[in-house]
């Protein structure tokens, strides 16, 4: 986990906020940096994840997570963590006997119509406990990424009508969180992935934006913060107060000369908060 991210966002394991949707966004730059700090965040707050993962396998983010101190492993066995690994069901699919239902059952359909099978599986996976008595603290699902969605065939809409839903049982009813990433590809005129990154940011409660620096990579500077009192579109209520600042992350390296640790700035990459 990132220390000074969670100091911004003024939040820790022990206090985790509730019936929020957290919009990540990245532009120029790769903002997966953000999906395993929330993962890893969320495990060590005790909450129940479940986990849409549609870019990477499962030990590609079990590896990450354990330099940041969780085990996806260890967690998908005592039952914290639900992984969908949308890289190997999306092969298995096509295996299935027809009429078999499948979170991913629009890649068989001639013409992509939605995403209910992946909401149910969704809200399944995060179903409350028959007994009634709560062993996670709270929901949470995180999607890695929704983008993918769109490359796969699925419309703007149907996207934002899976996400809707999501909103409706795990934020409101479950009073859960949702984290989820998302590509800004204005450069590339991606007029899908606009109407997606619009209106996600219309329903989101919070935006990281993760964005390359003008200036390119210096490894001499190691971040600025920038206030803003701009009003966010959908979220007047943030006007006139700090409501964007930029984050830059840093990592650590070993020195030639032994074992102390020397400071290596990620300071080609700039995090702004809406």
């Amino acid at each position: 986990m990132f220390p000074e991210l969670n100091n911004l966002l003024n939040i820790t394991p022990d206090r985790v906020d509730q019936g929020k949707l957290t919009l990540l966004c990245d532009a120029k730059t790769d903002g997966s940096f953000l999906v395993h700090h929330f993962l890893s965040f969320y495990l060590k707050a005790n909450c129940k994840v479940c986990f849409v993962a549609l870019i990477q396998s499962f030990s590609h983010y079990n590896i990450v997570g354990q330099k940041l101190g969780v085990s996806l492993t260890t967690a998908r066995e005592r039952g914290q963590l639900v992984f969908f690994e949308g890289l190997k069901s999306s092969v298995d699919v096509f295996f299935r006997v027809k009429g078999e239902p499948h979170p991913l059952q629009f890649l068989r359909e001639a013409s992509a119509g939605n995403l209910r099978p992946l909401y149910e599986f969704v809200q399944e996976a995060l179903r409350p406990e028959d007994n009634g008595e709560a062993a996670w603290r709270c929901p949470v699902l995180l999607v890695d990424d929704l983008s993918v969605l769109l490359s796969l065939g699925m419309g703007a809409v149907a996207v934002l009508d899976f996400i809707h839903y999501c909103r409706a049982t795990v934020c409101w009813k479950l009073q859960g969180n949702i984290v989820a990433l998302v590509h800004d590809s204005r450069d590339t005129e991606d007029e899908e992935n606009d109407i997606l990154l619009n209106g996600l940011s219309h329903q989101s409660h919070l935006i990281l934006r993760a964005e390359g620096l003008a200036t390119g990579f210096c490894k001499d500077v190691h971040g600025q913060q920038i206030p803003s009192t701009s009003c966010t579109a959908g979220r007047s209520r943030h006007c006139g107060h700090e409501s964007g600042k930029t984050y830059l992350p840093s990592r650590r390296r070993r020195s030639r000369g032994g074992d102390r640790q020397s400071t290596e700035s990620r300071s080609d990459v700039q995090l702004r908060v809406l």
